[in-house]
């Protein structure tokens, strides 16, 4: 059933009005520029300038975000998710020797290559890390790398702050 509302003297289908914002997104997504979505949607260029800017979650490049061995992955995780970060790769020591363990040197190898591939789609880049490699994932990366460096027991985890990494993401937006 149409969800019908009477404002004044119109008539107003509330379905009708998500199918148009649907497809306007759809389109800006594919490439179209506003002017252009405008001209096929038969309104101006302001509205749809207007209707991103209503549900603009985050304005700016993407950002990921990788760590380890981070001892309090799950609060840095939490913060991630509530700062809009669009790709995490955060390992506890634990998870860090599991992903070292039981592979040849080119499965190893195929994978790093593969989170690199992965971390290089991403505009930013914010590496929680020891000194060194920390240092030597953001050159490899060859993005806008934002170190921070662990407690110096390089080979054991450390706690990262949550709320200094959320300030920190809240100034990149």
């Amino acid at each position: 059933m149409t969800d019908l509302r009477r404002i004044g003297d119109k008539l107003v289908s509330r379905e009708r009005i998500q199918r148009i914002v649907d497809e306007i997104l759809s389109l800006r997504q594919a490439g179209l520029s506003q002017q252009d979505v405008a001209a096929r949607i038969g309104t101006d260029r302001t509205f749809v300038s207007r209707l991103e800017t209503l549900g603009e979650v985050r304005k700016g490049q993407s950002i990921a975000l990788v760590g380890f061995p981070v001892a309090n992955k799950e609060d840095i995780l939490k913060v991630a998710r509530e700062q809009g970060v669009d790709f995490t790769f955060v390992l506890d020591e634990r998870e860090r020797w599991a992903f070292l363990e039981g592979k040849s040197g080119i499965e190893l190898f195929a994978e790093v290559v593969d989170l690199f591939e992965r971390l290089r789609g991403h505009a930013i880049v914010i590496i929680l890390g020891h000194n060194r490699p920390a240092r030597i994932m953001a050159a490899l990366v060859e993005r806008q790398a934002a170190v921070f460096h662990l407690p110096q027991a390089e080979g054991r985890e450390a706690w990262f702050d949550p709320e200094r990494l959320a300030d920190l993401l809240q100034g990149l937006r």
